[in-house]
C-alpha cells in the first residue's frame, strides 16, 4: 500500500480592510485641509492607489478632486524633491 500523508492546512484569515471614509462616517473630503491629504500622498506627492490606500472607488475619486484643487490653490505642491547632498 501507498503511504499517504495527511497534510493539515491552517488556514490564516486575513482581516479586511475597510475604506476609511466609510468606516469613519465621512461624506465630505475637505480640500482646504492640507495636512488630512498629505496621508494620502507618498513621499513625492503622487496621490498613493486604492490597493494601499483601502478607499472605495467613489471616495479615491472624491480624494483625486480634492487633492487636483488643493494643488490649484497652492496649498498642496505638485511635486516634491528629495535632494541629498553628500
Amino acid at each position: 500500500m501507498k503511504n499517504k500523508k495527511k497534510y493539515n492546512i491552517i488556514k490564516i484569515k486575513k482581516k479586511k480592510k475597510y475604506c476609511f471614509f466609510k468606516k469613519n462616517n465621512i461624506k465630505y473630503i475637505d480640500y482646504k485641509n492640507p495636512d488630512f491629504l498629505k496621508g494620502f500622498l507618498n513621499e513625492f506627492g503622487k496621490i498613493l492607489p486604492r490597493r494601499i490606500t483601502f478607499l472605495s472607488s467613489k471616495y479615491q475619486k472624491k480624494l483625486k478632486i480634492a487633492v487636483k484643487r488643493c494643488r490649484f490653490l497652492g496649498l498642496l505642491p505638485f511635486v516634491t524633491f528629495n535632494i541629498n547632498n553628500n
